[in-house]
C-alpha cells in the first residue's frame, strides 16, 4: 500500500484548492467527508473521482468493513495523518473523504413537480444544507437557487445535507425574475412570506406552487414580492417576529406534505 507522505504532492494540493469556490467551479468537483457521506455517495452512484483514506484509520480499523469493501472498488489514495490534517475541513475527522465530480450544469427546471422551492439569496451554508435535506425528505427532486445564494457545494452545505446533495438537482438561476415568470406560464403560482398580509401559510393550497424563501436578513426581494400571487405569513403566538429561513422553509414544505398525505 503506497502512502502519500508529503503535503506538496500534486493531488493533495489539488484537493486543498477545492476548498475554494473558484476552483470547485473551474474543476467541476467538490469534496465530501466522513463515513456516512462517502457511503451515501457510493449508494447513490455519485461520480467519485477518488477516495482519500488516512492510514491511521486502516491501522485502527475505524472504517466499517462493508464500506471498505465498496471503497476498494474505487480509486483509493492513502495518506499519512499529517497530510490528511491539511486537507480535512472538520475538527475531528473520521479519516476518509472523497472527491466528487459535479453533475453537468443544468438550467432546466422540471415543471412536473407539485411544488418548486426557490431560494432568493440564502447566505448561511447551514440553512442551505438544511433546506436541501428538507426538500429531499419531501421527495422533491430539485431546488432553484439565485446567483446570490451560497454555493451548494461548499463543504459545510454538503455536510448538512446528510446525503441530499446526491439526490436533489440544484438549478442555478441567472435571472430569477425571468425564471419565475416562466414558472407562472407553466401554471404555477408564486408564494412568498411577508409580514404585510393577513393570510396564513395554513390558508392556501400547496399544489402547483413556487415557494420562495428569502435572504436571512432582508427576506424575499421587493421585485419578487411584486410579482407574487400569494403573500403569506407564519402565525406566531410569542413575541418573536420571524423564524430562521430553514425553519420557515420546513413549515411550508411540510404543509405540502400534509396535503399530499391527506389525498
Amino acid at each position: 500500500m503506497q502512502v502519500i507522505t508529503s503535503k506538496d504532492n500534486e493531488l493533495v494540493k489539488e484537493i486543498k484548492k477545492l476548498k475554494e469556490k473558484k476552483y470547485r467551479d473551474a474543476y467541476g468537483k467538490y469534496i465530501i467527508e466522513g463515513i456516512k457521506l462517502v457511503g451515501e455517495a457510493i449508494q447513490e452512484k455519485a461520480d467519485i473521482e477518488c477516495v482519500i483514506i488516512c492510514e491511521d484509520c486502516m491501522k485502527e480499523e475505524i472504517l466499517d468493513k462493508k464500506l471498505m469493501y465498496e471503497v476498494a472498488k474505487l480509486n483509493c489514495v492513502y495518506v499519512t495523518s499529517k497530510v490528511f490534517q491539511t486537507i480535512t475541513d472538520v475538527s475531528n475527522p473520521q479519516g476518509i473523504l472523497a472527491v466528487i465530480k459535479r453533475p453537468e450544469k443544468t438550467c432546466k427546471i422540471n415543471y412536473n413537480e407539485d411544488i418548486i422551492i426557490v431560494l432568493d439569496g440564502i447566505q448561511d451554508p447551514g440553512n442551505l444544507g438544511t433546506i436541501l435535506r428538507t426538500v429531499d425528505s419531501a421527495n422533491l427532486k430539485q431546488i432553484v437557487v439565485s446567483n446570490e445564494t451560497a454555493d451548494a457545494f461548499n463543504s459545510k452545505v454538503v455536510r448538512s445535507t446528510m446525503g441530499a446533495i446526491f439526490r436533489v438537482n440544484i438549478v442555478k438561476s441567472n435571472d430569477l425574475i425571468n425564471d419565475l415568470a416562466n414558472m407562472k406560464k407553466h401554471g404555477f403560482n408564486v408564494v412568498v412570506t411577508s409580514l404585510n398580509t393577513n393570510d396564513s401559510v395554513y390558508d392556501i393550497d400547496y399544489m402547483k406552487k413556487v415557494i420562495v424563501i428569502g435572504n436571512e436578513a432582508n427576506g424575499v426581494s421587493k421585485e419578487i414580492q411584486e410579482i407574487a400571487d400569494n403573500k403569506v405569513k407564519i402565525p406566531m403566538l410569542g413575541k418573536t417576529e420571524s423564524l430562521n429561513a430553514s425553519v420557515a422553509a420546513g413549515i411550508m414544505i411540510y404543509e405540502y406534505v400534509r396535503a399530499k398525505l391527506g389525498k
